[in-house]
């Protein structure tokens, strides 16, 4: 309720981002954080890349099916269009987005608008994933969420990618990836 209270008290605006491997809770605690700006009667906006419609083309949806309405942005600078009067920003799957994604989280929270964004941060080879790393040098809140390893039950910290394709970008979900912790993720190699 604090970040609440400081968006109506005119504090400003910031970031947030939340990341973690495949399978961590990312867009659970996304969509948990956006429901309760929204009983705080804050107008919210929701944004997801438009590449991602595993489960939903317009809305974000967690592994556990917890979902909400979106918009599908081919562009982050779509974004900036489409936040006039906003409180609260949610971006999903920011590592799919462009670089220019940092520059339109900036400029939101210059706004005084509240940017939640989650992510990977890194990518299936333990990399850092896009804009990710960017993302979270600037935010003035970083949640780093953790599965359980799925070879011997551990804190998973990367996503393994169980598929043979090589190419950065393979959007799937438990039939193309598992969490894995450090160790079982290094011994794949």
């Amino acid at each position: 309720m604090f970040i609440e209270q400081n968006i109506r008290d005119g504090a400003g605006g910031w970031i947030e981002v939340i990341c973690g491997s495949m399978f961590s809770g990312k867009t659970e605690e996304l969509i948990r954080r956006l429901k309760r700006a929204r009983i705080a009667n804050l107008k919210v906006e929701i944004f997801k890349p438009a590449v991602d419609n595993r489960y939903d083309k317009e809305k974000i949806v967690s592994h556990d099916e917890s979902s909400i309405s979106s918009i599908p942005v081919t562009h982050s600078s779509n974004i900036l269009l489409l936040t006039e009067g906003v409180d609260v920003v949610g971006i999903d799957e920011a590592q799919f987005f462009d670089d220019q994604i940092i520059s339109v989280c900036e400029a939101l929270a210059a706004k005084g608008v509240r940017v939640i964004a989650a992510g990977l941060d890194m990518d299936y080879t333990g990399k850092p994933f896009g804009p990710m790393p960017n993302l979270l040098a600037i935010a003035e809140y970083i949640t780093k969420l953790h599965a359980i390893c799925m070879r011997c039950g551990a804190i998973a910290n990367y996503s393994y990618r169980k598929t043979p394709s090589t190419n950065q970008l393979v959007i799937g979900e438990k039939d193309h990836y598992e969490a894995r912790c450090r160790r079982c993720f290094k011994n794949s190699e």
